[in-house]
Protein backbone atom coordinates (compact mmCIF):
# COMPACT_ATOMS: atom_id res chain seq x y z
CA UNK A 1 0.00 0.00 0.00
CA UNK A 2 1.12 3.69 -0.73
CA UNK A 3 1.23 5.61 2.04
CA UNK A 4 1.02 9.41 1.98
CA UNK A 5 5.40 10.32 1.16
CA UNK A 6 5.29 7.75 -1.74
CA UNK A 7 1.77 9.73 -3.15
CA UNK A 8 3.59 13.36 -3.02
CA UNK A 9 7.06 11.97 -4.31
CA UNK A 10 5.21 10.25 -7.13
CA UNK A 11 2.91 14.04 -7.80
CA UNK A 12 5.97 15.79 -8.13
CA UNK A 13 7.41 13.66 -10.58
CA UNK A 14 4.28 13.87 -12.44
CA UNK A 15 4.42 17.47 -12.08
CA UNK A 16 8.07 17.49 -13.76
CA UNK A 17 8.28 17.38 -17.89
CA UNK A 18 9.89 14.26 -18.53
CA UNK A 19 9.04 12.55 -21.95
CA UNK A 20 9.18 9.12 -20.05
CA UNK A 21 7.25 9.60 -17.44
CA UNK A 22 4.18 10.46 -19.93
CA UNK A 23 5.02 7.34 -21.49
CA UNK A 24 4.25 5.65 -18.55
CA UNK A 25 1.47 6.88 -17.77
CA UNK A 26 -0.53 6.74 -21.13
CA UNK A 27 0.35 3.01 -21.52
CA UNK A 28 -1.39 2.35 -17.87
CA UNK A 29 -4.63 4.28 -18.89
CA UNK A 30 -5.19 2.42 -22.51
CA UNK A 31 -4.53 -1.19 -20.50
CA UNK A 32 -6.80 -0.38 -17.83
CA UNK A 33 -9.65 0.91 -20.56
CA UNK A 34 -8.89 -2.48 -22.85
CA UNK A 35 -9.23 -4.92 -19.94
CA UNK A 36 -12.76 -2.83 -18.79
CA UNK A 37 -13.73 -3.50 -22.44
CA UNK A 38 -12.80 -7.06 -22.48
CA UNK A 39 -14.62 -7.98 -19.33
CA UNK A 40 -17.40 -5.83 -20.43
CA UNK A 41 -17.77 -8.11 -23.95
CA UNK A 42 -17.06 -11.17 -21.56
CA UNK A 43 -19.98 -9.92 -19.55
CA UNK A 44 -22.24 -9.23 -22.48
CA UNK A 45 -22.04 -12.66 -24.32
CA UNK A 46 -22.99 -14.62 -21.18
CA UNK A 47 -25.86 -12.95 -20.77
CA UNK A 48 -27.05 -13.29 -24.05
CA UNK A 49 -27.07 -16.79 -23.80
CA UNK A 50 -29.18 -16.72 -20.41
CA UNK A 51 -31.96 -17.86 -20.27
CA UNK A 52 -35.34 -15.13 -20.70
CA UNK A 53 -38.94 -15.86 -20.19
CA UNK A 54 -40.74 -14.34 -23.18
CA UNK A 55 -44.00 -12.18 -21.39
CA UNK A 56 -47.01 -10.41 -23.01
CA UNK A 57 -47.21 -7.36 -20.35
CA UNK A 58 -50.86 -5.69 -20.28
CA UNK A 59 -52.12 -3.49 -17.47
CA UNK A 60 -56.01 -3.72 -15.85
CA UNK A 61 -57.76 -3.50 -12.86
CA UNK A 62 -59.61 -5.69 -10.16
CA UNK A 63 -63.46 -6.60 -11.08
CA UNK A 64 -65.44 -9.12 -10.15
CA UNK A 65 -66.52 -12.02 -12.30
CA UNK A 66 -70.13 -12.29 -12.36
CA UNK A 67 -71.75 -8.71 -13.68
CA UNK A 68 -74.49 -9.28 -10.63
CA UNK A 69 -71.48 -8.89 -8.36
CA UNK A 70 -69.86 -5.47 -9.57
CA UNK A 71 -70.64 -2.14 -7.94
CA UNK A 72 -74.96 -1.69 -9.20
CA UNK A 73 -77.45 1.76 -8.57
CA UNK A 74 -80.62 1.40 -7.10
CA UNK A 75 -82.53 2.97 -9.08
CA UNK A 76 -86.25 4.31 -8.84
CA UNK A 77 -88.86 2.76 -10.15
CA UNK A 78 -91.83 5.28 -10.01
CA UNK A 79 -92.13 8.76 -9.94
CA UNK A 80 -92.23 10.70 -6.13
CA UNK A 81 -90.95 12.43 -3.62
CA UNK A 82 -88.23 11.38 -1.10
CA UNK A 83 -89.36 10.97 2.26
CA UNK A 84 -87.33 9.21 4.45
CA UNK A 85 -83.78 7.46 4.75
CA UNK A 86 -83.26 4.86 6.31
CA UNK A 87 -79.75 4.64 6.46
CA UNK A 88 -76.41 6.58 5.58
CA UNK A 89 -73.54 6.17 3.57
CA UNK A 90 -71.02 3.13 4.30
CA UNK A 91 -73.63 0.87 6.11
CA UNK A 92 -74.05 -2.46 5.58
CA UNK A 93 -77.51 -3.72 4.36
CA UNK A 94 -78.99 -7.26 3.70
CA UNK A 95 -81.19 -8.19 0.89
CA UNK A 96 -84.88 -6.56 1.13
CA UNK A 97 -83.61 -4.05 4.02
CA UNK A 98 -85.72 -0.90 3.44
CA UNK A 99 -83.28 1.98 2.51
CA UNK A 100 -85.69 5.11 1.29
CA UNK A 101 -89.44 5.36 1.64
CA UNK A 102 -91.04 7.86 -0.92
CA UNK A 103 -94.73 9.08 -1.31
CA UNK A 104 -97.11 9.81 -4.24
CA UNK A 105 -96.75 12.33 -6.73
CA UNK A 106 -99.35 11.54 -9.39
CA UNK A 107 -102.80 12.62 -8.82
CA UNK A 108 -104.10 8.87 -10.12
CA UNK A 109 -102.88 7.48 -7.00
CA UNK A 110 -103.90 10.26 -4.11
CA UNK A 111 -106.39 7.87 -2.92
CA UNK A 112 -105.53 6.17 0.33
CA UNK A 113 -108.53 3.34 -0.40
CA UNK A 114 -107.69 3.04 -3.76
CA UNK A 115 -107.06 -0.39 -3.18
CA UNK A 116 -110.53 -1.45 -1.52
CA UNK A 117 -112.69 0.79 -4.12
CA UNK A 118 -110.48 -0.87 -7.03
CA UNK A 119 -111.48 -4.50 -5.55
CA UNK A 120 -115.42 -3.32 -5.22
CA UNK A 121 -115.57 -2.78 -8.79
CA UNK A 122 -114.02 -6.11 -9.53
CA UNK A 123 -116.88 -7.57 -7.07
CA UNK A 124 -119.53 -5.82 -8.74
CA UNK A 125 -118.22 -6.70 -12.40
CA UNK A 126 -118.09 -10.45 -11.36
CA UNK A 127 -121.97 -9.98 -10.13
CA UNK A 128 -122.50 -8.48 -13.64
CA UNK A 129 -121.39 -11.90 -15.40
CA UNK A 130 -123.07 -14.05 -13.03
CA UNK A 131 -126.20 -12.68 -14.25
CA UNK A 132 -125.61 -12.57 -17.81
CA UNK A 133 -125.09 -16.15 -17.04
CA UNK A 134 -128.65 -16.51 -15.24
CA UNK A 135 -129.64 -14.71 -18.18
CA UNK A 136 -128.22 -16.95 -20.77
CA UNK A 137 -129.76 -20.01 -19.11
CA UNK A 138 -133.38 -18.57 -18.81
CA UNK A 139 -133.20 -17.68 -22.80
CA UNK A 140 -131.88 -21.39 -23.33
CA UNK A 141 -135.02 -22.60 -21.46
CA UNK A 142 -137.25 -20.51 -23.67
CA UNK A 143 -135.41 -22.02 -26.48
CA UNK A 144 -136.20 -25.29 -25.69
CA UNK A 145 -139.90 -24.35 -24.90
CA UNK A 146 -140.13 -22.68 -28.19
CA UNK A 147 -138.46 -25.77 -29.90
CA UNK A 148 -140.94 -28.18 -28.44
CA UNK A 149 -143.48 -26.20 -29.35
CA UNK A 150 -142.40 -26.17 -32.58
CA UNK A 151 -142.23 -29.53 -32.78
CA UNK A 152 -146.12 -30.22 -31.70
CA UNK A 153 -147.62 -27.38 -33.85
CA UNK A 154 -145.61 -29.48 -36.95
CA UNK A 155 -146.82 -32.67 -35.65
CA UNK A 156 -150.04 -31.29 -35.46
CA UNK A 157 -150.10 -29.16 -38.85
CA UNK A 158 -148.68 -32.65 -40.03
CA UNK A 159 -151.31 -34.67 -39.22
CA UNK A 160 -154.07 -31.89 -40.44
CA UNK A 161 -152.42 -32.44 -43.85
CA UNK A 162 -152.32 -35.85 -43.74
CA UNK A 163 -156.57 -35.74 -42.98
CA UNK A 164 -156.58 -32.97 -45.84
CA UNK A 165 -154.73 -35.44 -48.44
CA UNK A 166 -156.77 -38.20 -47.27
CA UNK A 167 -160.53 -36.29 -47.60
CA UNK A 168 -158.83 -35.40 -51.31
CA UNK A 169 -158.42 -39.40 -52.02
CA UNK A 170 -162.18 -40.22 -50.82
CA UNK A 171 -163.38 -36.64 -52.85
CA UNK A 172 -162.08 -37.76 -55.95
CA UNK A 173 -163.43 -41.20 -55.60
CA UNK A 174 -166.85 -40.23 -54.98
CA UNK A 175 -165.73 -37.61 -57.99
CA UNK A 176 -165.16 -40.38 -60.02
CA UNK A 177 -168.37 -42.25 -59.26
CA UNK A 178 -170.70 -39.01 -60.01
CA UNK A 179 -169.13 -39.25 -63.16
CA UNK A 180 -169.60 -42.95 -63.61
CA UNK A 181 -173.06 -42.45 -62.91
CA UNK A 182 -173.18 -39.17 -64.93
CA UNK A 183 -172.41 -40.49 -68.01
CA UNK A 184 -174.53 -44.04 -67.30
CA UNK A 185 -177.16 -41.71 -67.07
CA UNK A 186 -176.57 -39.56 -70.37
CA UNK A 187 -176.54 -43.24 -72.26
CA UNK A 188 -179.69 -44.28 -70.53
CA UNK A 189 -181.19 -40.98 -71.78
CA UNK A 190 -180.48 -41.17 -75.14
CA UNK A 191 -181.29 -44.92 -75.67
CA UNK A 192 -185.02 -43.64 -73.86
CA UNK A 193 -184.84 -40.46 -76.19
CA UNK A 194 -184.34 -43.28 -78.91
CA UNK A 195 -187.11 -45.31 -77.83
CA UNK A 196 -189.29 -42.63 -77.56
CA UNK A 197 -188.68 -41.43 -80.80
CA UNK A 198 -190.06 -44.80 -82.01
CA UNK A 199 -193.09 -44.98 -80.29
CA UNK A 200 -191.59 -47.68 -77.54
CA UNK A 201 -191.16 -45.18 -74.31
CA UNK A 202 -193.51 -42.70 -72.99
CA UNK A 203 -192.86 -38.69 -72.15
CA UNK A 204 -192.74 -39.74 -68.51
CA UNK A 205 -189.85 -42.38 -68.98
CA UNK A 206 -188.13 -39.52 -71.28
CA UNK A 207 -188.32 -36.97 -68.42
CA UNK A 208 -187.45 -39.40 -65.80
CA UNK A 209 -184.46 -40.06 -67.32
CA UNK A 210 -183.64 -36.71 -68.46
CA UNK A 211 -184.41 -35.77 -64.78
CA UNK A 212 -181.51 -38.57 -63.91
CA UNK A 213 -179.09 -36.84 -66.24
CA UNK A 214 -179.24 -33.60 -64.48
CA UNK A 215 -179.26 -35.04 -61.17
CA UNK A 216 -176.09 -36.96 -61.80
CA UNK A 217 -174.62 -34.32 -63.30
CA UNK A 218 -175.36 -31.58 -60.39
CA UNK A 219 -173.92 -34.47 -58.05
CA UNK A 220 -170.92 -34.98 -60.11
CA UNK A 221 -170.20 -31.11 -59.97
CA UNK A 222 -171.36 -30.76 -56.48
CA UNK A 223 -168.63 -33.63 -55.60
CA UNK A 224 -165.90 -31.65 -58.41
CA UNK A 225 -166.25 -28.87 -55.88
CA UNK A 226 -165.99 -30.78 -53.15
CA UNK A 227 -162.64 -32.05 -54.41
CA UNK A 228 -161.28 -28.94 -55.25
CA UNK A 229 -162.52 -27.97 -51.61
CA UNK A 230 -160.44 -30.71 -50.37
CA UNK A 231 -157.22 -30.10 -52.40
CA UNK A 232 -157.65 -26.50 -51.68
CA UNK A 233 -157.50 -28.03 -47.91
CA UNK A 234 -154.22 -29.59 -48.40
CA UNK A 235 -152.96 -26.72 -49.87
CA UNK A 236 -153.64 -24.52 -47.18
CA UNK A 237 -152.73 -27.16 -44.81
CA UNK A 238 -149.11 -26.96 -46.43
CA UNK A 239 -149.11 -23.45 -46.39
CA UNK A 240 -149.69 -23.53 -42.33
CA UNK A 241 -146.87 -26.10 -42.18
CA UNK A 242 -144.31 -23.86 -43.48
CA UNK A 243 -145.61 -21.26 -41.51
CA UNK A 244 -144.84 -22.87 -38.60
CA UNK A 245 -141.71 -23.60 -39.62
CA UNK A 246 -141.09 -19.71 -40.69
CA UNK A 247 -143.00 -18.64 -37.03
CA UNK A 248 -140.66 -20.75 -34.96
CA UNK A 249 -137.78 -20.42 -36.92
CA UNK A 250 -137.80 -16.46 -36.49
CA UNK A 251 -138.57 -16.82 -32.60
CA UNK A 252 -135.78 -19.50 -32.23
CA UNK A 253 -133.44 -16.78 -33.81
CA UNK A 254 -134.39 -13.91 -31.94
CA UNK A 255 -133.48 -15.97 -28.87
CA UNK A 256 -130.58 -17.30 -30.45
CA UNK A 257 -129.43 -13.75 -31.65
CA UNK A 258 -130.47 -12.34 -28.17
CA UNK A 259 -128.16 -15.44 -26.88
CA UNK A 260 -125.19 -13.74 -28.46
CA UNK A 261 -125.85 -10.40 -27.98
CA UNK A 262 -125.76 -11.30 -24.20
CA UNK A 263 -122.64 -13.01 -24.61
CA UNK A 264 -120.95 -10.86 -26.25
CA UNK A 265 -121.92 -8.39 -23.08
CA UNK A 266 -120.44 -11.06 -20.92
CA UNK A 267 -117.56 -11.28 -23.11
CA UNK A 268 -117.08 -7.37 -22.91
CA UNK A 269 -117.92 -7.56 -18.84
CA UNK A 270 -115.27 -10.44 -18.66
CA UNK A 271 -112.44 -8.05 -20.33
CA UNK A 272 -113.37 -5.18 -17.93
CA UNK A 273 -113.02 -7.20 -15.09
CA UNK A 274 -109.46 -8.39 -16.39
CA UNK A 275 -108.36 -5.24 -17.07
CA UNK A 276 -109.91 -3.98 -13.28
CA UNK A 277 -108.15 -6.91 -12.03
CA UNK A 278 -104.31 -5.73 -13.99
CA UNK A 279 -104.76 -2.30 -12.72
CA UNK A 280 -105.49 -3.67 -9.42
CA UNK A 281 -102.17 -5.96 -9.75
CA UNK A 282 -100.34 -2.30 -10.57
CA UNK A 283 -101.73 -0.84 -8.02
CA UNK A 284 -100.77 -3.21 -5.37
CA UNK A 285 -97.05 -3.14 -7.17
CA UNK A 286 -96.81 0.17 -7.20
CA UNK A 287 -97.30 0.55 -3.32
CA UNK A 288 -94.43 -1.88 -3.21
CA UNK A 289 -92.40 0.54 -4.58
CA UNK A 290 -92.68 2.78 -2.24
CA UNK A 291 -90.45 1.00 -0.40
CA UNK A 292 -86.62 0.91 -1.90
CA UNK A 293 -84.87 -1.71 -0.60
CA UNK A 294 -81.46 -3.35 -1.13
CA UNK A 295 -81.47 -6.11 -4.18
CA UNK A 296 -78.31 -7.76 -2.03
CA UNK A 297 -76.06 -7.76 0.79
CA UNK A 298 -73.17 -5.02 0.08
CA UNK A 299 -72.50 -1.63 1.58
CA UNK A 300 -73.61 1.28 0.06
CA UNK A 301 -70.93 3.74 -1.14
CA UNK A 302 -72.73 6.76 -2.03
CA UNK A 303 -75.84 8.71 -1.98
CA UNK A 304 -76.76 9.99 -5.19
CA UNK A 305 -80.10 12.04 -3.82
CA UNK A 306 -80.45 13.01 -0.90
CA UNK A 307 -82.55 15.13 1.24
CA UNK A 308 -85.96 14.76 2.08
CA UNK A 309 -88.93 16.35 0.32
CA UNK A 310 -87.04 16.26 -3.28
CA UNK A 311 -89.25 14.75 -6.38
CA UNK A 312 -87.28 12.39 -8.30
CA UNK A 313 -88.88 11.00 -11.82
CA UNK A 314 -88.75 7.30 -13.24
CA UNK A 315 -85.63 5.33 -13.18
CA UNK A 316 -83.55 7.72 -11.39
CA UNK A 317 -80.35 6.91 -9.68
CA UNK A 318 -80.47 7.15 -5.75
CA UNK A 319 -78.09 4.96 -4.32
CA UNK A 320 -74.93 3.03 -5.34
CA UNK A 321 -74.02 -0.25 -3.57
CA UNK A 322 -71.22 -2.89 -3.81
CA UNK A 323 -72.24 -6.22 -2.79
CA UNK A 324 -71.07 -8.41 -0.17
CA UNK A 325 -70.03 -11.09 -2.00
CA UNK A 326 -68.14 -11.27 -4.85
CA UNK A 327 -65.15 -13.46 -6.83
CA UNK A 328 -62.62 -11.30 -7.80
CA UNK A 329 -61.08 -11.09 -11.41
CA UNK A 330 -58.60 -9.14 -13.28
CA UNK A 331 -59.55 -7.73 -16.31
CA UNK A 332 -56.81 -6.69 -18.66
CA UNK A 333 -56.46 -6.01 -22.32
CA UNK A 334 -54.02 -6.94 -24.87
CA UNK A 335 -52.57 -6.08 -28.67
CA UNK A 336 -53.73 -7.94 -31.12
CA UNK A 337 -50.40 -8.57 -32.16
CA UNK A 338 -50.41 -10.79 -29.20
CA UNK A 339 -54.03 -11.66 -29.11
CA UNK A 340 -53.30 -15.61 -30.61
CA UNK A 341 -50.59 -16.18 -27.69
CA UNK A 342 -53.36 -15.86 -24.96
CA UNK A 343 -55.71 -19.08 -24.43
CA UNK A 344 -58.26 -20.13 -21.98
CA UNK A 345 -56.65 -21.17 -19.16
CA UNK A 346 -53.40 -19.56 -19.51
CA UNK A 347 -51.44 -19.13 -16.26
CA UNK A 348 -50.35 -15.38 -15.81
CA UNK A 349 -48.31 -13.36 -13.13
CA UNK A 350 -50.27 -10.48 -11.59
CA UNK A 351 -49.16 -7.34 -9.66
CA UNK A 352 -51.25 -5.07 -7.68
CA UNK A 353 -51.32 -1.53 -7.00
CA UNK A 354 -50.83 -0.53 -3.44
CA UNK A 355 -48.64 -4.47 -2.86
CA UNK A 356 -45.11 -4.15 -3.26
CA UNK A 357 -43.53 -6.38 -5.98
CA UNK A 358 -40.22 -6.96 -7.37
CA UNK A 359 -40.69 -8.42 -10.56
CA UNK A 360 -38.07 -9.33 -13.34
CA UNK A 361 -39.65 -10.10 -16.64
CA UNK A 362 -37.48 -12.13 -17.67
CA UNK A 363 -36.84 -14.27 -14.94
CA UNK A 364 -40.31 -14.94 -12.94
CA UNK A 365 -38.54 -17.43 -10.65
CA UNK A 366 -36.80 -14.47 -8.70
CA UNK A 367 -39.65 -12.28 -8.52
CA UNK A 368 -41.51 -11.54 -4.91
CA UNK A 369 -45.20 -10.01 -4.69
CA UNK A 370 -46.80 -11.22 -7.39
CA UNK A 371 -49.51 -13.35 -7.53
CA UNK A 372 -50.89 -15.98 -9.62
CA UNK A 373 -54.01 -15.83 -12.38
CA UNK A 374 -55.70 -18.00 -14.99
CA UNK A 375 -57.40 -16.47 -18.10
CA UNK A 376 -61.31 -17.41 -17.61
CA UNK A 377 -62.64 -15.52 -20.65
CA UNK A 378 -61.57 -13.84 -23.78
CA UNK A 379 -63.53 -11.59 -26.30
CA UNK A 380 -63.57 -12.46 -29.36
CA UNK A 381 -63.81 -8.77 -30.77
CA UNK A 382 -62.14 -6.17 -30.43
CA UNK A 383 -62.91 -2.83 -27.33
CA UNK A 384 -63.21 0.63 -28.05
CA UNK A 385 -59.89 0.94 -27.06
CA UNK A 386 -58.80 -1.10 -29.87
CA UNK A 387 -57.47 -3.74 -27.79
CA UNK A 388 -59.15 -7.39 -26.64
CA UNK A 389 -60.45 -8.12 -23.16
CA UNK A 390 -58.93 -10.85 -21.17
CA UNK A 391 -60.66 -11.54 -18.08
CA UNK A 392 -58.40 -13.81 -15.68
CA UNK A 393 -59.22 -16.08 -12.07
CA UNK A 394 -57.15 -16.05 -9.11
CA UNK A 395 -55.22 -19.55 -9.87
CA UNK A 396 -56.44 -22.15 -7.47
CA UNK A 397 -52.74 -23.81 -6.73
CA UNK A 398 -50.88 -20.50 -6.37
CA UNK A 399 -51.13 -18.15 -3.26
CA UNK A 400 -54.19 -16.49 -2.39
CA UNK A 401 -54.47 -13.21 -3.36
CA UNK A 402 -54.14 -10.05 -1.19
CA UNK A 403 -57.44 -10.24 1.08
CA UNK A 404 -57.22 -6.04 0.65
CA UNK A 405 -57.68 -5.59 -2.76
CA UNK A 406 -60.53 -3.77 -3.91
CA UNK A 407 -62.97 -3.76 -7.15
CA UNK A 408 -61.36 -1.06 -9.35
CA UNK A 409 -57.84 -1.15 -8.51
CA UNK A 410 -55.32 -1.01 -10.88
CA UNK A 411 -52.96 -4.43 -11.89
CA UNK A 412 -50.73 -5.45 -14.46
CA UNK A 413 -50.93 -8.23 -15.65
CA UNK A 414 -48.00 -10.88 -17.38
CA UNK A 415 -48.51 -14.25 -19.53
CA UNK A 416 -45.39 -16.17 -19.83
CA UNK A 417 -44.82 -18.19 -22.70
CA UNK A 418 -41.47 -19.83 -24.05
CA UNK A 419 -37.84 -19.80 -22.42
CA UNK A 420 -35.42 -18.76 -25.46
CA UNK A 421 -32.15 -17.15 -24.58
CA UNK A 422 -31.26 -13.44 -24.37
CA UNK A 423 -29.89 -12.77 -27.20
CA UNK A 424 -33.21 -14.28 -29.46
CA UNK A 425 -35.22 -11.97 -27.79
CA UNK A 426 -32.95 -8.85 -28.24
CA UNK A 427 -33.15 -9.57 -31.71
CA UNK A 428 -36.99 -10.32 -31.98
CA UNK A 429 -37.21 -6.90 -30.31
CA UNK A 430 -34.84 -5.07 -32.80
CA UNK A 431 -37.17 -6.34 -35.73
CA UNK A 432 -40.19 -5.96 -34.13
CA UNK A 433 -41.62 -9.62 -34.76
CA UNK A 434 -44.32 -11.27 -32.23
CA UNK A 435 -43.19 -13.76 -29.33
CA UNK A 436 -43.63 -17.32 -31.23
CA UNK A 437 -46.68 -18.58 -31.09
CA UNK A 438 -46.38 -21.91 -29.10
CA UNK A 439 -48.88 -24.55 -28.33
CA UNK A 440 -49.06 -27.28 -25.65
CA UNK A 441 -47.24 -27.26 -23.11
CA UNK A 442 -45.02 -24.36 -23.99
CA UNK A 443 -47.78 -22.18 -23.75
CA UNK A 444 -48.54 -22.32 -20.12
CA UNK A 445 -45.05 -21.58 -18.24
CA UNK A 446 -44.91 -23.26 -15.04
CA UNK A 447 -42.84 -21.27 -12.19
CA UNK A 448 -41.16 -23.35 -9.06
CA UNK A 449 -42.07 -20.69 -6.19
CA UNK A 450 -39.42 -20.83 -3.80
CA UNK A 451 -40.78 -21.67 -0.40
Amino acid sequence: MLNISDVKITDRLMKLDYSSLKKIKQTTKKNLFIRLLFYAFLLFLIICFLPWTQNVQSKGYVTTLYPEQRPQTINSIIAGKLEKWYIKEGDFVKKGDTILFISEIKSDYFDPNLINRMSEQINNKAKSIESYDGKLDAMQRQLETFKKLRDLKLEQAKNKLKQAKLKVKADSVDFIASEIQFSIAEKQFKRTNELYKQGLKSMKELEGANLKVQESMAKSISLENKLLVSRNEVVNALIDLSNIRNEYLEKTSKVESDQFSVQSEQLDAASSKVKLQNQLSNYQIRQGYYFITAPTDGFLTKLIRSGAGETIKEGEELVTIMPAKYDLAVEFYVDPIDYPLIKKGEKIRLIFDGWPAIFFRGWPNTSFGTYGGTVFAIDNYTSPNGKYRVMAIPDEKDKKWPEGIRVGGGAKSFALLNDVPIWYELWRNLNGFPPEYYTGSQQNHVITKKK
